[in-house]
């Protein structure tokens, strides 16, 4: 019989040994252990709990799971990608527990879940989840802790109503969302009684001390990687990004308090450092973070960085990169234009883009991999154009080094400036058009699926109504053409698809996270749309 992978764990702290009375709960990951324990996110929440005497954590994953409870109080997900939700359904059916949230009796455990997908709009999934934690768990999952012994003796529903007051934990069902018309947008969304919070705000840590692995395995799906969130959030503020407007403001990790120590700690169990965040080389430190890491007792630790600002590639990071086993950098610079970037706000000019290549190349790397995007609201074809004569520039300044464009559809995001836009139906010719125009000139093309954007769009602005669909499309499969299907087979109980996918919505409209407060308001968000685009 093969060992478990959770044998072969290395813990970066100390879990305690549960009192006599603790709460059982299942804290789970929907995918496989490779998958969900690469998840920085997964391991901090899982350590959280394991060092507390008061609860009794067991792991679920998709594949394998520690011996769990027969009768769990709480079972929670942590939410990393929108597809996921299928197979949160199916591990619900597994565990006996109800799949919507109001068949759920007081012997089912209390349904919870977090993460980005949860944060930016959990209404597709609402009607699944009891309980939905908006923002940062170093705020949150304490504070569901202590409410929930206050009550824990008590119904289900006085428990939910008594979690509903806690600052950025949101109950579904305590909601009431009313419609224009059974296929109109939102009209109203209301708690349904005047002790429950009008508006559920995000929760901001603000701490020095950012998250660290509590992990190290060589079976996760980058292999001994012992992870250090070296930055929280963006201040470059693209109009698009959720990872920049969603986590607010931009935080950073200090270098000799919190960086060094971390980094030190970690590599006592493994030779490699994955340096996480948004966008790292923007750590008003990072130069100094360069030089420690060039010291000698780190010449065999292999370096990966999560993200590198196009600007701040210098000769020197790249030279640091290639010393410690990396041979390639990623940079994000959305388009080739100049006019497309000063409207969403990337503060990048294309002789700033031509110097990072010089620069990687010079350093000794071998790879230079560029993020873009087509369809972005405004584009014209000319604009794509341009992205094809900027990389033909970015080949012939830098010769031998190999490029590669990864590029996707433009999709509104909740609590961003372009909230509002639909996908420009234009987006899929132009994605081919940039295939035919690269593949020859030896620069690999990875488009993104213009279909999954479709999808991907259909939930980060769905609302409650999409909930029967989602549970439909399950069983059809993973397709658009499923997704498809299922709204005609709710034809009448809700708007038609292209009212999610296409439609650009009014600015004076009821979106279905309207309840949920981001970091910034909804006013401001408007003002920099005007900035955006007139």
């Amino acid at each position: 019989m093969a060992a478990s992978p959770f044998a072969a764990e290395r813990l970066l702290f100390s879990p305690v040994t549960p009192d006599d009375d603790a709460i059982e709960m299942v804290f789970a990951f929907p995918n496989e252990y490779t998958i969900g324990i690469t998840s920085l996110g997964y391991q901090v929440v899982w350590a959280t709990f394991a060092r507390r005497s008061d609860v009794d954590v067991a792991r679920l994953f998709t594949d394998i799971h520690e011996p769990l409870p027969s009768r769990p109080e709480f079972l929670g997900f942590s939410v990393s990608w929108e597809l996921d939700y299928v197979n949160i359904l199916s591990m619900l059916e597994k565990l006996d527990v109800p799949i919507w949230s109001r068949d759920r009796k007081n012997s089912d455990p209390i349904l919870f879940g977090g993460g980005p997908v949860m944060t930016a709009n959990p209404e597709p999934f609402a009607d699944f989840f009891d309980v939905v934690l908006l923002g940062d768990g170093e705020n949150l999952l304490g504070a569901m802790i202590d409410a929930y012994k206050e009550v824990r003796g008590a119904d289900r529903k006085t428990k939910l109503r008594h979690l509903a007051k806690v600052p950025g934990i949101y109950v579904p069902s305590l909601y009431e969302v009313t419609y224009h018309s059974l296929e109109g947008a939102i009209e109203r969304i209301q708690p349904i009684d005047s002790d429950i919070p009008d508006r559920i705000e995000k929760q901001t840590y603000r701490g020095e001390n950012l998250s660290t692995s509590t992990v190290v395995t060589a079976q996760s799906a980058w292999e001994n990687i012992y992870m250090v969130e070296v930055v929280r959030s963006c201040p470059e503020m693209c109009r698009f990004c959720m990872a920049s407007y969603l986590t607010l403001p931009f935080r950073v990790a200090d270098l000799e308090k919190a960086l060094i120590p971390a980094i030190d700690a970690g590599l006592k169990v493994t030779e490699r450092l994955g340096l996480l965040g948004a966008s790292v080389t923007q750590h008003p430190e990072f130069d100094a973070l360069i030089d420690h890491l060039n010291r000698p007792a780190y010449d065999d630790v292999r370096v990966t960085i999560a993200s590198v600002r196009t600007n701040t590639l210098s000769e020197k990071l790249a030279q640091m990169l290639v010393k410690h086993d990396t041979r390639s950098v990623t940079v994000a610079v959305e388009s080739g234009s100049d006019r497309i970037r000063q409207v969403i706000n990337k503060k990048l000019e294309n002789d700033e883009i031509t110097t990072a290549a010089i620069n990687a190349k010079a350093g000794g790397l071998s790879a230079l991999k560029l993020y873009g995007m087509v369809g972005i609201p405004t584009e014209e074809m000319e604009d794509v154009e341009q992205t094809v004569i900027m990389l033909k520039a970015l080949k012939k300044a830098a010769p031998g080094l190999r490029l590669t464009w990864g590029c996707s559809t433009f999709v509104p995001k909740a609590h961003t400036p372009f909230q509002w836009f639909g996908v420009n139906k234009q987006a899929e010719k132009r994605l081919q058009f940039l295939q035919k125009q690269l593949r020859p000139q030896g620069i690999e093309f990875r488009p993104e699926s213009f279909n999954w954007s479709v999808i991907q769009t259909l939930l980060s602005r769905g609302d409650r109504r999409l909930g029967p669909m989602l549970e439909k499309v399950r069983h059809y499969g993973e397709t658009l053409g499923s997704y498809r299907r299922a709204f005609k087979d709710l034809k009448g109980q809700l708007p038609d698809i292209d009212f999610y996918v296409y439609s650009d919505w009014k600015q004076d409209q009821v979106l279905p996270w309207s309840h949920l407060q981001g970091p910034l308001p909804v006013q401001t968000l408007q003002k920099h749309l005007v900035s955006a685009v007139g």
